[in-house]
């Protein structure tokens, strides 16, 4: 397979992932197979809960601004960045989480807004530097291990102050890009757990375990390690693509990020080809402060071109 054809499935295999979850988030386990028990059923992308059939939410929404900053400015421009994250936020999206929201309209310079917040209140690990990290994963993948996950750092703590937000970015920077290399990205994950901050080794140690089961978790998969670990186990006990996808959807609770995070992942390891075009045809994503901009499989799939240049 062509890497480009990995780059592509990265892609929007996470927006087509952020979808399909989208009118399932916070409902209970299970509710996606019993809406749809069949495989190839006509209508998986249903919309609801405020979203139109095939809509993203803010995960790609962000990982498309993420995705433009990186190119435009020819590189990682924190300033930037989180400029074009303050804009979308400030433009009313429809849905963002409580503490991007809180760090992007603080006041705070682009520096300071995160580090406070997360000195005033004690929690930021939610998945919300995850959940736009596809896009910054493909850029930065030809730089090999410490660049990519230093990248994904730098970038994660933009909007989060806790170090473990941080982490579970970079170990993603890391699987999706050995993934992209065609390597089984679940054999990267003790080396990759290595280089860790020991103080969070084994919290994802744990959830990254061949082992682990989502139910074991101890926290809501809004927060970064389970829903990293929730991808993983999704990938890890599925052989396609589309099985994956539906694994994380059948968890419940967060599901649009955790099968974002699936899709990405998914999408990497098995190419383009291997994402259902009765998913990627009705696919669409919105850009509030970006005037009337609708992005859709053409226009995604020039954007895996570009970042994967």
């Amino acid at each position: 397979m062509k890497r480009s054809e990995r780059v592509a499935g990265t892609i929007v295999g996470a927006a087509v992932g952020d979808a399909l979850g989208a009118p399932f988030e916070f409902g209970p386990a299970g509710a996606f197979s019993a809406r749809f028990p069949a495989p190839d059923t006509t209508g998986e992308m249903c919309g609801g809960r405020g979203w139109e059939p095939g809509e993203a939410t803010d995960d790609t929404q962000m990982a498309v601004l993420v995705a433009e900053s990186l190119l435009e400015r020819d590189g990682l421009d924190p300033p930037d960045m989180f400029s074009r994250f303050q804009r979308w936020a400030a433009s009313g999206p429809r849905d963002i989480g409580l503490q991007t929201r809180d760090v992007l309209t603080n006041g705070m310079p682009w520096d300071l807004a995160a580090a406070i917040h997360f000195q005033v209140g004690g929690r930021a690990a939610g998945n919300g530097s995850l959940m736009r990290a596809s896009t910054s994963a493909v850029y930065f993948a030809r730089g090999g291990r410490r660049v990519t996950m230093d990248a994904a750092n730098r970038m994660a703590a933009l909007t989060h102050g806790d170090r473990a937000a941080w982490e579970g970015t970079a170990i993603f920077h890391e699987l999706i890009r050995v993934a992209l290399e065609g390597t089984d990205p679940l054999d990267a994950l003790p080396g990759t757990l290595a280089v860790i901050h020991p103080g969070h080794r084994e919290r994802y140690a744990t959830v990254l375990a061949p082992d682990w089961h989502p139910d074991q978790a101890t926290e809501f998969n809004g927060a970064v390690w389970p829903c990293l670990g929730s991808a993983v186990w999704a990938l890890r006990t599925t052989t396609g693509y589309e099985d994956a996808i539906r694994a994380a959807i059948d968890l419940g609770g967060d599901t649009d990020t955790v099968a974002a995070v699936t899709g990405a992942l998914a999408g990497a390891r098995y190419g383009i080809d291997e994402i259902p075009t009765r998913w990627t045809e009705p696919l669409h994503v919105r850009l509030p402060g970006s005037g009337e901009r609708v992005l859709r499989l053409p226009q995604l799939l020039d954007l895996a071109d570009r970042l994967g240049a």
